[in-house]
Formats: C-alpha cells, structure tokens, sequence
C-alpha cells in the first residue's frame, strides 16, 4: 500500500550560523523535494532562530529528512506537525495604482470583504495587507488582478502548534 503524502510544517530551532540555511535546503534539494514555502525569524528564545518549513511527502521521508536536519551542528531540534496540529497564517502586499481605489466602488467591496487593510496611499499608488490562509491570499490576487496589481509580495508560512512544545526547557537548558 502505498504511503499519503502530507503537507507537513517543519519547525527547526537553531542558532543563527551563516551557511546553515544552504545545508538546511541541500537536505531537500538531494531528495527532489520541493519546498512550498520558508520563513526564519526569531523564536521565543533571545539568540536562537526559528525556520519555518513547508513540504509536501510522505510521512515516512518526513521523518528521515527531520533526522538529518537534527544531525546539523547549530540545530538544536528540529520537528514536523501537519496542518490539523498547529495555527497557521501568511501575510502579503498588495500594490494597486491609486486612481483605482477612488473610480472603482468595486475595488472597495473586495477591500472590505476580504478583510484586507490599507497600509499606505499616495498619488500614485496604494498598499494593501492581507493576513490569512494561502486560499484566502489566492482569491484577493485573482480578485485584484482583474483591476492590474504593480507589486505583489507574499511571506513563507508562519506557524505555532496547538499543543504545548517541549522546545523551551530544551532552549532555556541550552543558554
């Protein structure tokens, strides 16, 4: 029988070391798995880093490619949870010529339906934000494209889990 592939989050709590990125992808890249989506950022720890990984395989290589992503000097633990395990967002940037904000009422419905937010307006153009799911990110772009879209931008996914994590003993033990 053959094994499901999931979308996995990949969380990978390391020290903040030049190259570590390059050797983290390397992992992925010797597997010819595509990575959906990558964030780093801080973690609730002060000098440890926080990668946010999103892949789809089965759960099975899941678990090998978490063995050699832990087996990285700087990682200090590295873990993976499915989409029903943890809360998850994305951000993007939207930028609109400004003209259209004030000739077309449409424009505006989309804005207030979509639970967007105006960042900044200028003569010549508007920013638009949107924090959501990557569907609901989908549909504003289909939405707004219709009108022409100058810029467009969308972050990695960022994610915590639903249940407790062990990783802040481990990263207070580590400092």
């Amino acid at each position: 029988m053959k094994e499901e592939i999931k979308k996995f989050t990949v969380s990978v709590y390391t020290e903040n070391n030049i190259g570590l990125l390059n050797r983290i992808s390397a992992i992925f890249q010797r597997r010819h798995i595509n990575v959906d989506s990558l964030n780093t950022s801080a973690s609730e720890i002060e000098g440890v880093s926080r990668f946010t990984i999103v892949v789809q395989i089965t759960e099975t290589r899941m678990k090998k490619i978490i063995g050699q992503i832990d087996k990285q000097v700087e990682v200090i633990k590295a873990y993976y949870h499915t989409d029903e395990e943890t809360i998850y967002q994305e951000s993007c940037l939207f930028k609109i010529k400004s003209d259209l904000l004030f000739e077309e009422r449409q424009i505006q419905n989309i804005i207030k339906e979509s639970d967007a937010r105006i960042v900044t307006v200028n003569r010549e153009f508007f920013v638009l934000e949107k924090s959501g799911r990557r569907n609901e990110i989908d549909l504003l772009h289909r939405d707004l494209s219709a009108f022409g879209i100058m810029q467009f931008v969308r972050s990695g996914r960022i994610a915590v889990t639903k249940d407790e994590m062990k990783i802040t003993e481990m990263l207070e033990a580590f400092h």
